[in-house]
Parts: C-alpha cells; sequence; structure tokens
C-alpha cells in the first residue's frame, strides 16, 4: 500500500517560490496561437495515495467533439504544499501529453496561472515546461479581489490585474480564468467561454471524467491486488 511520503530532501520550499518568480517573468503575456484554432486541450490531475494521475482530453476547438485522450500514472514525491501545486502536478501532466497523437494548439488547466501569489501558478508553469499556450481555469480564487470594470469583473492583486472573474451559464458559479502562457487575457477569456457547455469549460470535464475513472480503476485493481496477497 502507499505510505504517505515526507518532503523530498532536496527539496526547498524557498527555493521553490525563488523559481516561481523567477519563471514568472518569462511567462508571455501576448497572444501565440494559430491564426485559427483547431484543437483545444484540457488538463487535470488527480491522486490515489502517492500517485499522481495525469489525464488529458483534446477536442475539436469548434464542436468541441471529443479526439483523443489520454493518462498517465506517476509517484508523486512532493506533498500537497500550497502555492506549489504545479511542482506535483507536472510530472504526470507532462507524462501524459507526451503520449498525444494530436498536438493542441492550446491547453485549459484545471488550476491558477498567473493569478498567483508568486505569478506562476501551474498553468502558467506548464506552459513553459512544454513551450505551449495555456490558460488557468481554475473552480476557486485563490488571490486577487473581484474589481467591475467595463461591464467584465476582473481579479486585481496590488494593483495588477492578474485574472478575470468568468460566469460561463447564467445560474452557476463563476470560474476564475488567468493567463498561463503565450495568450492574452483577452483571448483566454474568449477560449474559455467558447468552450463552456456548463460551469466548467468542456476539455477541462473532460480530462476531469478520465482522471476520475482512472483513479476508480486502480482503486479496484489495487482491492484486488492486496486480497491476492
Amino acid at each position: 500500500m502507499n505510505q504517505p511520503h515526507k518532503l523530498m530532501k532536496n527539496f526547498s520550499i524557498e527555493r521553490a517560490h525563488k523559481a516561481q518568480l523567477c519563471l514568472s517573468h518569462k511567462i508571455i503575456l501576448v497572444d501565440s496561437l494559430p491564426p485559427k484554432i483547431r484543437t483545444v486541450a484540457g488538463v487535470d490531475v488527480s491522486y490515489m495515495g502517492n500517485l499522481g494521475i495525469g489525464a488529458i482530453s483534446v477536442l475539436d476547438y469548434e464542436s468541441l467533439k471529443l479526439l483523443e485522450t489520454q493518462v498517465s500514472t506517476r509517484q508523486v514525491k512532493i506533498p500537497y504544499i500550497p502555492t506549489l501545486l504545479s511542482f506535483r502536478e507536472i510530472p504526470p501532466a507532462i507524462s501524459a501529453i507526451k503520449k498525444l497523437k494530436i498536438q493542441p494548439d492550446v491547453f485549459l488547466v484545471d488550476a491558477q496561472g498567473l493569478a498567483h501569489p508568486y505569478r506562476c501558478g501551474f498553468a502558467s508553469h506548464l506552459g513553459l515546461a512544454i513551450g505551449k499556450p495555456t490558460i488557468g481555469a481554475a473552480k476557486s480564487r485563490l488571490i486577487g479581489t473581484p474589481v467591475e470594470m467595463g461591464g467584465e469583473t476582473f481579479l486585481v492583486d496590488k494593483g495588477e490585474i492578474i485574472g478575470a472573474v468568468v460566469t460561463t451559464k447564467q445560474g452557476v458559479k463563476p470560474i476564475y480564468v488567468s493567463i498561463g502562457h503565450m495568450v492574452s487575457l483577452e483571448t483566454a477569456n474568449k477560449i474559455v467561454k467558447h468552450c463552456a457547455r456548463s460551469r466548467i469549460p468542456e476539455p477541462i470535464l473532460q480530462a476531469h471524467k478520465l482522471a476520475t475513472k482512472e483513479r476508480i480503476r486502480l482503486a479496484k485493481e489495487s482491492k484486488v491486488n492486496i486480497n491476492e496477497n
């Protein structure tokens, strides 16, 4: 059975935060997308004990038809530490992305991007790691104060716009959109709204379903192995 792990001996929280600040200066805040977006991916990471389950779903951008899914399971070496989620989720996510036959034009990530105390959440960290456009589309707010401007609601922290509060459907809670990498906030909002059939953008929803399905499968398999032993 998986045992609770201790913090890696060579992992320093202070150095990790410094690394995030350094990476934040490398984030491209303007659009670097193809003239016509054809495919969009959703990224989600689930957990079962010390196993991280990275799940990727690739959809046709116009129809939101599911084109490809990949999942990868990796041993998690870093425990959950607030504001340092990316160091935990990068390995299983990239492992799943490497399996893709279709190369998505943009990735929607169930995480923060620029809307992070160190301005480099998982969505941004992932974008920098793979060199692809990414967008943070989180279900909860980490930092920032909602401020209405010009009919829209933005997240503002220390006088800086770090994201947007986006209501994808009437009568549901908003999601918090932020720049990941190589996408402007305006374009990020448009893409998220386009991909939303429900509160959660469809690419992320499909990735979440895939990760959950794999977690359940692994849990059942683990019980069988335990019983056999």
